[in-house]
Protein backbone atom coordinates (compact mmCIF):
# COMPACT_ATOMS: atom_id res chain seq x y z
CA UNK A 1 0.00 0.00 0.00
CA UNK A 2 1.54 3.69 -1.22
CA UNK A 3 0.29 6.05 1.24
CA UNK A 4 -0.15 9.83 0.06
CA UNK A 5 -0.07 13.15 1.97
CA UNK A 6 -1.48 16.22 -0.27
CA UNK A 7 -0.86 19.21 1.56
CA UNK A 8 -0.61 23.09 0.72
CA UNK A 9 3.07 24.33 1.30
CA UNK A 10 3.04 26.13 4.94
CA UNK A 11 5.60 28.69 6.34
CA UNK A 12 6.96 27.15 8.94
CA UNK A 13 3.85 25.09 9.93
CA UNK A 14 3.51 23.47 13.39
CA UNK A 15 4.39 20.26 14.10
CA UNK A 16 1.66 18.46 14.03
CA UNK A 17 1.93 19.10 9.71
CA UNK A 18 4.80 17.18 9.84
CA UNK A 19 3.09 14.15 11.17
CA UNK A 20 2.08 13.79 7.35
CA UNK A 21 5.35 13.39 6.33
CA UNK A 22 5.70 10.47 8.80
CA UNK A 23 2.65 8.24 8.16
CA UNK A 24 2.97 8.70 4.05
CA UNK A 25 5.26 7.24 1.87
CA UNK A 26 4.76 10.02 -0.51
CA UNK A 27 4.03 14.04 0.06
CA UNK A 28 2.34 16.09 -2.64
CA UNK A 29 3.03 19.54 -2.08
CA UNK A 30 -0.52 20.82 -3.02
CA UNK A 31 0.35 24.42 -5.29
CA UNK A 32 -1.33 23.72 -7.96
CA UNK A 33 -4.34 25.63 -5.80
CA UNK A 34 -5.23 29.32 -5.55
CA UNK A 35 -3.08 30.99 -3.19
CA UNK A 36 -5.57 31.40 0.60
CA UNK A 37 -4.45 34.70 1.49
CA UNK A 38 -5.67 34.67 5.29
CA UNK A 39 -3.78 31.26 5.55
CA UNK A 40 -0.57 29.78 6.76
CA UNK A 41 1.09 29.42 3.00
CA UNK A 42 3.28 33.22 3.65
CA UNK A 43 3.41 33.51 7.14
CA UNK A 44 3.15 32.34 10.49
CA UNK A 45 3.20 33.68 14.05
CA UNK A 46 6.18 34.06 16.76
CA UNK A 47 6.30 35.22 20.02
CA UNK A 48 7.36 38.69 20.85
CA UNK A 49 9.42 39.66 23.52
CA UNK A 50 6.35 40.04 26.40
CA UNK A 51 5.77 36.55 25.12
CA UNK A 52 2.69 37.76 23.16
CA UNK A 53 2.67 36.11 19.27
CA UNK A 54 2.85 38.12 16.48
CA UNK A 55 2.61 37.78 12.42
CA UNK A 56 5.83 36.91 10.13
CA UNK A 57 4.67 37.84 6.88
CA UNK A 58 6.55 36.55 3.46
CA UNK A 59 7.24 40.06 1.49
CA UNK A 60 5.27 38.51 -1.71
CA UNK A 61 4.93 40.37 -4.68
CA UNK A 62 1.23 41.83 -5.81
CA UNK A 63 -0.70 39.52 -7.55
CA UNK A 64 -4.37 39.12 -8.75
CA UNK A 65 -6.86 37.51 -6.48
CA UNK A 66 -7.30 34.24 -8.16
CA UNK A 67 -3.33 33.11 -8.63
CA UNK A 68 -1.95 29.97 -7.88
CA UNK A 69 0.21 29.07 -4.87
CA UNK A 70 2.95 28.11 -7.96
CA UNK A 71 2.83 31.60 -9.55
CA UNK A 72 3.80 33.45 -5.95
CA UNK A 73 6.93 35.86 -6.50
CA UNK A 74 8.55 37.64 -4.06
CA UNK A 75 8.62 41.37 -3.74
CA UNK A 76 11.84 42.85 -5.12
CA UNK A 77 12.89 43.96 -1.70
CA UNK A 78 11.74 40.81 0.32
CA UNK A 79 15.20 39.38 1.31
CA UNK A 80 15.78 43.16 3.14
CA UNK A 81 12.10 43.34 4.70
CA UNK A 82 12.21 40.29 5.68
CA UNK A 83 15.70 40.07 7.86
CA UNK A 84 14.44 43.41 9.31
CA UNK A 85 10.95 42.27 10.43
CA UNK A 86 12.45 39.58 11.94
CA UNK A 87 14.11 40.86 14.38
CA UNK A 88 10.99 42.06 16.03
CA UNK A 89 11.20 38.57 17.25
CA UNK A 90 14.16 38.01 20.22
CA UNK A 91 14.13 34.21 19.35
CA UNK A 92 14.59 34.33 15.64
CA UNK A 93 16.96 37.63 16.04
CA UNK A 94 19.41 35.74 18.44
CA UNK A 95 19.29 32.85 16.00
CA UNK A 96 20.33 35.10 13.43
CA UNK A 97 22.93 36.48 14.97
CA UNK A 98 24.42 32.98 15.67
CA UNK A 99 24.26 32.41 12.27
CA UNK A 100 21.86 29.16 12.81
CA UNK A 101 21.26 26.85 10.02
CA UNK A 102 17.30 27.10 10.93
CA UNK A 103 17.31 30.85 9.98
CA UNK A 104 19.10 30.59 7.01
CA UNK A 105 16.25 28.66 5.96
CA UNK A 106 14.30 31.47 6.38
CA UNK A 107 16.18 34.52 5.41
CA UNK A 108 18.06 32.73 2.09
CA UNK A 109 14.85 33.48 -0.09
CA UNK A 110 17.07 32.41 -3.02
CA UNK A 111 16.15 33.61 -6.96
CA UNK A 112 13.26 31.28 -7.10
CA UNK A 113 9.81 31.42 -6.58
CA UNK A 114 7.56 31.36 -3.15
CA UNK A 115 6.37 27.73 -3.73
CA UNK A 116 10.33 26.46 -4.70
CA UNK A 117 11.57 28.50 -1.35
CA UNK A 118 8.59 27.06 0.32
CA UNK A 119 8.91 23.76 -0.83
CA UNK A 120 13.24 23.56 -0.22
CA UNK A 121 12.30 24.90 3.11
CA UNK A 122 10.00 21.83 4.58
CA UNK A 123 11.81 19.35 2.58
CA UNK A 124 14.53 20.29 4.66
CA UNK A 125 13.03 20.67 8.36
CA UNK A 126 11.87 17.19 6.90
CA UNK A 127 15.60 15.99 6.49
CA UNK A 128 16.55 17.38 10.05
CA UNK A 129 13.43 15.40 11.60
CA UNK A 130 14.50 12.52 9.99
CA UNK A 131 11.36 12.23 7.57
CA UNK A 132 13.16 12.11 4.70
CA UNK A 133 10.16 10.91 2.12
CA UNK A 134 9.39 11.18 -1.65
CA UNK A 135 8.17 14.74 -2.33
CA UNK A 136 6.65 16.35 -5.18
CA UNK A 137 4.75 18.96 -6.15
CA UNK A 138 0.90 19.01 -8.10
CA UNK A 139 1.79 21.84 -10.14
CA UNK A 140 3.80 19.22 -12.30
CA UNK A 141 0.91 17.29 -13.54
CA UNK A 142 -1.44 18.41 -15.89
CA UNK A 143 -5.01 17.94 -13.48
CA UNK A 144 -7.66 20.04 -15.54
CA UNK A 145 -8.24 23.40 -14.42
CA UNK A 146 -11.91 22.84 -13.76
CA UNK A 147 -11.63 19.89 -11.21
CA UNK A 148 -11.60 20.84 -7.74
CA UNK A 149 -12.17 19.85 -4.30
CA UNK A 150 -11.64 15.73 -3.40
CA UNK A 151 -11.86 15.23 -7.06
CA UNK A 152 -8.42 17.09 -7.37
CA UNK A 153 -6.79 15.38 -4.41
CA UNK A 154 -8.14 12.04 -5.80
CA UNK A 155 -7.02 12.51 -9.42
CA UNK A 156 -3.26 13.84 -7.85
CA UNK A 157 -2.83 10.70 -5.08
CA UNK A 158 -3.73 8.07 -8.90
CA UNK A 159 -1.17 10.48 -10.41
CA UNK A 160 1.42 9.47 -7.86
CA UNK A 161 0.15 5.65 -7.77
CA UNK A 162 -1.23 6.09 -4.38
CA UNK A 163 -3.96 3.69 -2.66
CA UNK A 164 -4.19 5.18 0.50
CA UNK A 165 -4.41 9.07 1.27
CA UNK A 166 -4.15 10.67 4.88
CA UNK A 167 -4.78 13.80 6.06
CA UNK A 168 -5.35 15.93 9.09
CA UNK A 169 -8.60 15.65 11.12
CA UNK A 170 -10.35 18.86 9.88
CA UNK A 171 -10.57 16.67 6.58
CA UNK A 172 -13.57 14.84 7.55
CA UNK A 173 -15.59 17.73 6.81
CA UNK A 174 -14.44 18.17 3.29
CA UNK A 175 -13.51 14.62 2.30
CA UNK A 176 -16.41 11.41 1.62
CA UNK A 177 -14.59 7.65 2.47
CA UNK A 178 -16.91 5.99 -0.27
CA UNK A 179 -15.80 8.33 -3.19
CA UNK A 180 -12.26 7.75 -2.14
CA UNK A 181 -13.56 4.07 -1.92
CA UNK A 182 -14.91 4.29 -5.70
CA UNK A 183 -11.23 4.81 -6.65
CA UNK A 184 -9.71 2.14 -4.72
CA UNK A 185 -8.01 4.35 -2.39
CA UNK A 186 -8.82 3.93 1.11
CA UNK A 187 -9.12 7.45 3.26
CA UNK A 188 -7.78 7.91 6.30
CA UNK A 189 -7.17 11.07 8.85
CA UNK A 190 -4.71 11.59 11.66
CA UNK A 191 -5.82 11.99 15.37
CA UNK A 192 -6.35 15.80 17.05
CA UNK A 193 -3.00 16.87 17.88
CA UNK A 194 -2.77 18.07 21.56
CA UNK A 195 1.04 18.97 21.19
CA UNK A 196 2.45 22.62 20.91
CA UNK A 197 0.81 24.20 17.99
CA UNK A 198 4.07 27.15 17.83
CA UNK A 199 6.04 27.16 15.07
CA UNK A 200 8.30 24.18 14.28
CA UNK A 201 11.01 27.08 13.59
CA UNK A 202 10.04 27.91 17.52
CA UNK A 203 10.09 24.51 18.91
CA UNK A 204 13.30 23.54 16.97
CA UNK A 205 15.16 27.06 18.72
CA UNK A 206 13.98 26.60 22.01
CA UNK A 207 14.69 22.81 22.31
CA UNK A 208 17.97 22.87 20.76
CA UNK A 209 16.97 19.68 19.20
CA UNK A 210 15.80 18.01 16.02
CA UNK A 211 15.32 14.62 18.01
CA UNK A 212 13.01 15.74 20.59
CA UNK A 213 10.87 17.27 18.16
CA UNK A 214 10.95 14.36 15.63
CA UNK A 215 10.05 12.49 18.89
CA UNK A 216 6.84 14.38 19.70
CA UNK A 217 5.71 14.31 16.48
CA UNK A 218 6.17 10.43 16.43
CA UNK A 219 4.33 9.95 19.65
CA UNK A 220 1.24 11.98 18.23
CA UNK A 221 0.82 10.38 14.73
CA UNK A 222 -2.05 8.12 14.73
CA UNK A 223 -4.37 7.60 11.90
CA UNK A 224 -8.15 6.49 12.32
CA UNK A 225 -10.14 5.55 9.48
Amino acid sequence: MTTVAVMQPYFMPYAGYFRLFRAADIFVMFDCVQFPRRGWVHRNRFPLADGTLDWLTLPISKAAREVRINDLKFAPDAGARLAADIERFPELSKARTQRSELLDLVTNIGTGTVADYLCGQLRSVAAMLGLNRTIVRSSQFQIEPGTRGQARVIEIVKAVGGTRYINAPGGREIYDPKVFADHDIQLQFLTPFLASTHSILTLLLLTGSAAKVSSLIGHETTLTA
